[in-house]
């Protein structure tokens, strides 16, 4: 169960303790970052921290799960308005635009799983499986308005592209990787055994 307070519901305090955690949590790690740094950088004291969140494990939980919901909705805006296989295509052009504009090391779900792996109770866990789950279904909605059969197969592939693309380009010095798991996307698509019928 997620314990994370939604984004309505928190005070300028709460505000400024989880932009504070998006932003050093991402850059430094779960792991690296301590209460008394995340409450000094975010301008309350420990006490507010903890009256706020709960627990620095509620709080990384908070923290992933903006920015799941930021990232579905960078998704959604990229492929508003465009037919159901050019949908498909265009969640890879927009997770090259999110990296650019907000992950340049890499995806902050699977950083936050490795540093939690001691922690299998984290509540972050919950989000991390959410954040990976809705993205293959989203492809199987996508490959399901295009008119593809296979449609869970060949969604597990361009989830497993995707996120491909984003090791790639982040930790193997890669910056055309995603470009290139969206050709890989497009063949997919094209091939004759994924027509539907």
């Amino acid at each position: 169960m997620n314990t994370a307070p939604q984004v309505s519901q928190l005070t300028p305090a709460a505000r400024a303790i989880l932009d504070t955690a998006g932003r050093i949590f991402y850059d430094r790690g779960i792991s690296a970052v301590g209460v008394d740094t995340l409450a000094a950088e975010a301008g309350v004291t420990k006490k507010t921290l903890y009256d706020q969140f709960g627990s620095k494990a509620t709080l990384v939980a908070a923290y992933l799960g903006e920015r799941d919901r930021h990232f579905r909705d960078w998704i959604e805006r990229e492929i508003q308005g465009k037919d159901a296989e050019t949908q498909v295509l265009a969640v890879f052009d927009a997770l090259g635009s999110w990296m650019d504009a907000h992950s340049p090391k890499g995806c902050a779900f699977v950083h936050a799983h490795g540093a939690l792996l001691n922690a299998p109770d984290h509540p972050a866990h919950n989000v991390i499986r959410g954040e990976k789950v809705w993205l293959r279904t989203k492809f199987e909605h996508l490959v399901r308005a295009a008119g593809r059969d296979q449609q869970q197969s060949l969604a597990t592939q361009l989830a497993a592209l995707l996120e491909g693309a984003t090791v790639l380009r982040s930790l193997a010095d890669m910056p055309d990787a995603v470009d290139e798991a969206r050709d890989a996307a497009d063949v997919l698509l094209d091939s004759p055994s994924r027509e539907g019928s």
